[in-house]
């Protein structure tokens, strides 16, 4: 939870409580500043999608609020520049912007460590790789781990409204990056078969990338929301706490009014504290 110094910084109105029932920001730039921060190529199209790319080519990332279906963020990576993508994630344009950023500032880091921590096909019995530590900080925070349908092993939140699966066996690899049928796939709301908002990864996602991802939605800290923005968070089962403004050092005119309220009657009036046009101003209340 921030702290009550740092509420002036909230963009937004209430907390949303599981922060996985909170839907988008609708703003791209903070999961486009990692990777933009190390240089990659921002490119637009007529349309208003944004393309970054890689100054190797070999990652790709597309914010596409006027693409062809929901995957609002696409992110590939290719062992080839030329070639099918090694891998590929999809966030739909109701995933909180927040766990967008997690997974862009996770491969940001990735990047800048080389191919083998972003690109390297994982190896058999490589601990690293083990698609178990994915779901690591969802067990550490209580979330259960379920076996749904044979081949696929789940883990649910507490509540019941978030999960991750994790598919068994082969895959097409086509069908991963166009369709929810993918290695991963993580989703909130009342059901994987309605999610509210979900997210895919395919077959040799770096694991450490999920895992960036599964932490930040475990995470107990609540998301900050505009409440008359109704797509921002699942209505009837998030719980909303309203922002509390921070509160000025300077006396306002209640404090002074208060102030003279406790004052004993033997001290001059010179003694209570006035509002003047000298005095500092009230900090001024979150804005959007």
């Amino acid at each position: 939870m921030p702290t009550h110094d740092d509420l002036h910084t909230i963009d937004g109105d209430v907390y949303v409580s599981p922060r996985y029932l909170a839907g988008t920001t609708g703003i791209g730039d903070p999961a486009l500043a990692p990777l933009l921060d190390l240089g990659w190529e921002l490119e637009n199209d007529d349309l208003g999608n944004a393309y970054v790319h890689a100054p190797d080519r070999k990652v790709r990332l597309g914010y596409l609020p006027e693409g062809e279906d929901d995957g609002l963020w696409r992110i590939n990576a290719y062992s080839d520049p030329f070639g099918p993508p090694a891998w590929g994630l999809c966030f739909n344009d109701s995933c909180p912007t927040e766990f967008v950023t997690a997974f862009t500032t996770a491969l940001a880091k990735a990047y800048e460590q080389g191919p083998t921590a972003y690109l390297a096909t994982p190896k058999p019995g490589s601990t690293d790789r083990d698609p178990f530590l994915a779901a690591v900080p969802l067990i550490n925070r209580g979330w259960q781990i379920d076996h749904p349908r044979w081949g696929v092993f789940a883990i649910h939140s507490p509540d019941g409204y978030a999960g991750l699966e994790f598919t068994t066996g082969r895959l097409n690899p086509q069908t991963e990056l166009t369709t929810r049928d993918a290695r991963w796939q993580l989703w909130a709301g009342t059901s994987i078969d309605r999610p509210a908002w979900y997210a895919t990864a395919s077959t040799d996602t770096p694991v450490a990338l999920i895992k960036a991802v599964t932490e930040c939605v475990s995470d107990p800290a609540p998301l900050p929301r505009w409440r008359e923005e109704t797509y921002s968070y699942v209505k009837g089962m998030a719980q909303l706490t309203p922002v509390i403004p921070p509160r000025s050092s300077a006396p306002t005119p209640l404090d002074v009014q208060r102030a003279a309220a406790r004052r004993p009657a033997a001290l001059p009036a010179s003694s209570v504290p006035r509002w003047s046009t000298t005095s500092r101003p009230a900090l001024p209340g979150p804005g959007r």
